[in-house]
């Protein structure tokens, strides 16, 4: 069921796009929903460029033959991508998937960005799960006790030995924070403040709508309402 309610919110996202747009495409499951609707849209005559947020998405994208844009002056127009965690205040935790950092220049980037999940990503408050945190691996033994100082657990993603490496050539830490992420607008730049730290999958302020694959259809949300 939750494969088709993703599909049904990607499906709702694509009544956006319009001819002409530049358009970000998210990466991850649901992301890559809207993706292949977006290359059906093109092959029915759509003009449409897109900006993909990974080598993944950009191998999608191509293979779909959607034109790709990568280097840019101004604003996309509308960019979409799924999330791993949405709080009320639709405040996102991402990046599970490893993608963050392009995920988050992506969106930006981005005139509106549309968020496309089903019921499950919906929390009250974000930190359920693990918050990634893009590190240099240069010295990141460091930065991981750095990080930890601030109170939360940290393991590396793929283990020590045989670390996940993002496209960027970075690792990723993720941290579980016990009691979850109370203020994610103030926890994110004392995050930004430990050197080493490239970025983190903390989303705030950035959303401009939610769409909710549910039972009873897609619903979208608005920040603020």
């Amino acid at each position: 069921m939750t494969d088709e309610l993703k599909q049904a919110a990607a499906e709702k996202a694509l009544e956006l796009v319009q001819d002409g747009m530049l358009i970000g495409l998210g990466s991850g499951t649901t992301a890559r929903l809207f993706t292949e609707g977006l290359g059906r849209l093109v092959a029915e005559g759509r003009k449409v460029r897109g900006v993909p947020s990974s080598r993944e998405t950009a191998e999608l994208a191509a293979k779909l033959g959607i034109p790709i844009v990568t280097e840019l002056l101004g604003q996309i127009d509308l960019a979409v991508d799924g999330a791993d965690e949405v709080d009320p205040a639709l405040n996102l935790i991402k990046g599970r998937g490893g993608a963050l950092f392009r995920e988050k220049l992506v969106a930006a980037a981005s005139k509106r960005f549309v968020v496309v999940v089903d019921e499950s990503k919906l929390v009250k408050q974000l930190g359920v799960g693990v918050l990634p945190v893009e590190v240099l691996p240069f010295l990141w033994r460091t930065t991981a006790e750095r990080l930890a100082a601030l109170g939360v657990s940290l393991v590396v993603r793929g283990g020590e030995e045989t670390p996940y490496i993002t496209d960027n050539g970075n690792l990723i830490l993720d941290l579980t924070v016990e009691g979850g992420i109370a203020n994610p607008a103030a926890f994110g730049v004392e995050l930004k403040k430990v050197t080493g730290v490239v970025e983190h999958g903390l989303f705030v302020a950035m959303t401009d709508t939610v769409i909710v694959g549910g039972p009873e259809g897609p619903k979208a949300i608005g920040r603020g309402k």
